[in-house]
């Protein structure tokens, strides 16, 4: 899912051009500026934030797919700075505090 989905056009007067409107763009921001620095937070970072979508299904009978259902995590306009979040504090478990993380 684009950013651009989420941004709205607002005339700026008659004649000239229009400016864009981004709702989830203060959160992203905020999200992205998140620095984990220590065990604890990135432990729970880790632990909130899931690896993958618990939503995604695929509904079988006799062996066969009836029905697949999507990943939910893909409608969240945040979803690209939850992963980032999650990258960046396992990366910190795994450079600064020497932990195997799975």
């Amino acid at each position: 899912m684009s950013e651009s989905q989420f941004t709205f056009d607002f005339p700026l007067s008659s004649g000239q051009s229009r400016s864009k409107f981004d709702l989830f763009k203060p959160i992203r921001n905020w999200l992205d500026s998140i620095d984990v620095r220590d065990r604890k937070s990135a432990h729970l970072v880790c632990k909130l934030i899931p690896a993958q979508c618990p939503f995604e299904r695929e509904i079988k009978m006799f062996g066969r797919t009836i029905v697949h259902i999507p990943p939910m995590c893909k409608l969240n306009p945040l979803y690209d700075q939850f992963v980032g979040l999650r990258f960046r504090a396992l990366c910190y478990l795994v450079d600064e505090c020497g932990e195997m993380v799975a």
